[in-house]
This record gives structure tokens, C-alpha cells and sequence, in this order.
């Protein structure tokens, strides 16, 4: 059991991360990860609602939307998971602004914006799809947050030393950003060898 748990909690973090693999949660990884501080902050948001996400969705699903355990309710199965992942977000949002008001403003429009995360929408339908328990969706969730919190880290960190390099014209900003992120995307195809199907 254990085994098992710390192969899922592994996967999702390196070998099928979220935003280098499955290409999901683009929008946050590319739009907050120039500086560092934002990064670990927004890191660490997603960390908690998707973890926070797994934990409430699983009851959700089995005992209310599945077809075999539940009500039988698939076609709410999307609007439940937006409505736990949008409330979530609320409660970080406020737990921000009240605690922590210069890491709310550094993150700015992207700490709503994980509302409409696709990565958080994404472990919630793989958790699914893939019929993981209760524990094994948490550490799902768990390892899904500390990939893209990992990823968005090192995004950050090697962003913040391009802005010292001389790197050409035509290649300053958005160009420099997607051959980083591409070239980290093949870095972390080296541990899919970790994983054996």
C-alpha cells in the first residue's frame, strides 16, 4: 500500500506532471512565474486546493454522482467539481487578503484565475478516471500540487537569472519563456523511466 502511494504521489510530481506533461495550468506556470516569491506563493495556493480538492470531490463522486455508488448524477459531475474547486479558491483568496496582503497583490488577477485552473479540473477528472481510492486521490492531489509547484519554482528561478544574461532581441520575453518551458518539459521527460507501466 505504501508502495503504491509513494508511486502515485512520484508520478504525479515528476514523470506525469501536470504542466509539462498533460500541458495543463499554462496560463498561471507562464504568467506568475517571473518572480520567484510570487511563484512559491501561487505554488503553494494550488498545493492546497488541490489537495483541498481531492479530499472533498472524492465524496462527492462516490457518493452522489457516480453511476454506481452514488445517485447516479453524471452530468453534474463537472458543475460539482467547478463549484468545490471555485469555493476553495474563495477561501484562499480571503485567507490571503487578510494574513499575507502583499503576497495578494503580488499574485494579482492569477489567484482567481485558479479557479479556472484546468490543472485543478484536470486531477479531479483523472482521480476519477482513474478509480483512486479516498488515500490515493489526497496523495494525488497532493503530489499534482507539488509538481506544478516545483515546476513553477524552477520556471521562476531560471527566469529570474535570464534577466541578467545576454539573451538576443528578438528572443527577450515571451520567445526566451516558451524555449525555457519546452526545454524544461524535455528535462522532465528524463524520469519516465522512474514509473514502469
Amino acid at each position: 500500500m505504501a508502495a503504491e502511494l509513494i508511486t502515485i504521489f512520484v508520478s504525479a510530481v515528476l514523470v506525469n506532471n501536470f504542466v509539462l506533461y498533460y500541458f495543463l495550468g499554462i496560463c498561471p506556470f507562464l504568467g506568475v512565474s517571473s518572480k520567484l516569491d510570487s511563484s512559491v506563493g501561487i505554488g503553494m495556493a494550488t498545493t492546497f486546493v488541490m489537495t483541498m480538492t481531492a479530499l472533498v470531490t472524492w465524496p462527492v463522486y462516490y457518493y452522489f454522482i457516480s453511476p454506481e455508488t452514488g445517485l447516479n448524477l453524471p452530468f453534474l459531475e463537472y458543475i460539482a467539481f467547478i463549484i468545490v474547486i471555485a469555493s476553495l479558491v474563495q477561501f484562499v483568496e480571503m485567507f490571503l487578503r487578510k494574513f499575507f496582503p502583499h503576497l495578494y497583490r503580488a499574485l494579482g488577477i492569477y489567484l482567481p484565475l485558479i479557479t479556472t485552473n484546468c490543472a485543478i479540473l484536470g486531477m479531479a477528472l483523472f482521480m476519477v478516471l482513474r478509480q483512486y481510492n479516498y488515500i490515493q486521490s489526497v496523495v494525488f492531489g497532493f503530489g499534482a500540487g507539488c509538481g506544478f509547484t516545483l515546476v513553477i519554482i524552477i520556471m521562476a528561478g531560471i527566469r529570474e537569472q535570464l534577466k541578467f544574461s545576454p539573451v538576443p532581441g528578438v528572443f527577450k520575453g515571451a520567445p526566451i519563456t516558451l524555449i525555457t518551458a519546452g526545454l524544461l518539459a524535455l528535462a522532465f521527460m528524463g524520469f519516465a523511466g522512474i514509473i514502469t507501466p
